[in-house]
C-alpha cells in the first residue's frame, strides 16, 4: 500500500458496467511528511474519498478483485482507506 493525496476526479462517459457506481480519482503518491513522490495514479474509490484527502492506495489486481468480489473487473489501484491522522515515531 502507498500513501497518497487525492488530486482530482476523473469523469468517464463510458466505463465497465460493474464500475458505474464507483468514482475514479487521481491520486498523488506522497512521503510521510506530505511531499509529492513520483507520478499521479488513477485509483478506484471504495471509501468515498474527496479531493485533498490523504488516502491509502492498494496496488494489486488480485486484492482489488477480492474487495470488489469480482474477477471480471480490470482494476489495479484502489483507495481502501482515508487517513485521519499520521504519527511517525523517531
Amino acid at each position: 500500500m502507498i500513501l497518497c493525496k487525492v488530486a482530482g476526479t476523473i469523469v468517464a462517459t463510458q466505463k465497465k458496467e460493474q464500475l458505474n457506481d464507483k468514482k475514479i480519482l487521481i491520486v498523488q503518491p506522497i512521503t510521510l511528511d506530505g511531499k509529492a513522490l513520483g507520478r499521479d495514479l488513477l485509483a478506484l474509490d471504495t471509501v468515498d474519498a474527496g479531493v485533498g484527502d490523504t488516502v491509502l492506495v492498494m496496488q494489486e489486481g488480485q486484492s482489488a478483485a477480492q474487495i470488489l468480489k469480482r474477477t471480471d473487473v480490470p482494476v489495479h489501484s484502489m483507495i481502501v482507506a482515508v487517513v485521519d491522522g499520521l504519527e511517525v515515531a523517531e
